[in-house]
């Protein structure tokens, strides 16, 4: 199924920028009065009939939508501290918005070994995960931020926060992330995942403190993205049983 983004969905019509156009006229070859698939990013699916091609620009006639068009049954925040190699933290965004997320926030912990990111690479990585993987909902790639001003943030009342790390805290010990997620009988989940270095005892301290719950993903020793990767599958195994 090919699917088209635009950004630009206003009085019946779909207009395709010179990005998706050029991909859709030259590349599929696709003319006026053929029927395309276009989704806003924001969960609506529209079938559409082009009206006028061009490489740099595509108009399409809206006859039909689909809300909520390839969602989830959960709102999921994942929480990572990027890598320094970018590659995998950008295979973990990609894996990620296959599954299923709501929002991406990239941390810097005390002992992250990346200390900048930009986002603009993610957020065209998320796009494309998102049209691959037959969703009408792209995922918010937020700007990086500090993992303890994300902990000091607001968060959903009723929300379960949980931060995978890899010791146990003596204020609190690890539980296994399928019990916790088991036992939540909600919606709203923000998962954690620390830098190569982990995080630091302040952090986890800090997290525990603010309501989140210290969460194992098993025996395995998992790299950074491979941990965020299973911390998303799980949230989505878990909601898929229903």
């Amino acid at each position: 199924m090919e699917l088209f983004y635009s950004d630009e969905v206003t009085a019946g019509k779909c207009i395709l920028g010179p990005e998706e156009s050029n991909h859709c006229v030259r590349v599929l070859r696709h003319r006026e009065g053929d029927t395309i698939n276009v989704i806003d990013g924001k969960g609506t699916l529209y079938e559409c009939r082009i009206e006028a091609a061009s490489p740099k620009e595509t108009e399409a006639l809206i006859i039909n939508s689909i809300h909520g068009w390839g969602g989830h049954p959960y709102r999921l925040v994942a929480a990572c501290c990027p890598t320094k190699n970018n590659d995998r933290f950008e295979w973990f965004v990609e894996k990620a918005v296959e599954f299923g997320v709501d929002m991406i926030v990239p941390l810097i912990g005390d002992r992250s070994e990346r200390k900048v990111y930009k986002t603009e690479r993610a957020q065209r990585i998320a796009l494309s995960a998102a049209k691959q993987s037959l969703k009408a909902t792209v995922p918010d790639i937020a700007e990086p931020v500090s993992v303890k001003e994300f902990l000091n943030g607001p968060r959903s009342e009723g929300s379960l926060a949980l931060i995978a790390c890899c010791f146990e805290s003596e204020s609190l010990p690890r539980r296994s992330i399928k019990e916790v997620l088991g036992a939540y009988d909600g919606s709203e989940i923000i998962v954690l995942t620390g830098p190569e270095g982990d995080f630091s005892p302040e952090e986890v301290e800090l997290a525990i403190s603010r309501g989140f719950i210290p969460v194992s993903l098993g025996d395995s020793r998992f790299r950074t993205e491979t941990a965020a990767v299973a911390s998303v599958a799980a949230v989505y195994f878990r909601f898929m049983e229903r």
